[in-house]
């Protein structure tokens, strides 16, 4: 998709972020404090990135993920911006920016924390997952 078709697609903020590599503000994005049953994918792309299961509140301000739905679903990308380094996620498919994965995560679940911004989402809820054609996924989402 082209970047003309993409700003008329996408919020301004969802332009920002997947786009620019912009980062929302802490503890403003919708899915920040968000529990409901489904799926995470690419606001761009459409493509399964996390699911509801995975999803725990790190209290670092964005949605935080254990793991990703896929993990060859997700690129990793080391970023030395703002003087220092961390390792960028980024969607497969779409090349869109998503956020950073940190080592601070749920011992008992990898340790990993995905820090992802809401503007890099849009959430399926599970009982809408058979018809916008993710139901192949329902299996992983409790």
């Amino acid at each position: 998709m082209d970047q003309d078709a993409l700003k008329k697609k996408l919020s301004s903020m969802e332009y920002a972020v997947t786009q620019e590599n912009a980062t929302e503000r802490p503890f403003s994005g919708k899915y920040d404090d968000f529990y409901q049953k489904g799926i995470y994918v690419d606001v761009v792309s459409g493509e399964p990135l996390f699911s509801s299961n995975d999803k725990y509140d790190a209290g670092c301000g964005w949605p935080a993920f254990s793991r990703p739905i896929q993990k060859r679903g997700v690129k990793e990308k080391a970023d030395f911006s703002h003087g220092m380094h961390r390792v960028e996620i980024r969607s497969k498919e779409a090349d869109s920016h998503l956020g950073h994965v940190f080592n601070d995560g749920p011992q008992d679940q990898g340790g990993l924390r995905y820090c992802i911004n809401s503007a890099a989402l849009r959430f399926v809820p599970f009982d809408e997952m058979d018809d916008a054609g993710y139901g192949e996924y329902k299996e992983i989402v409790k």
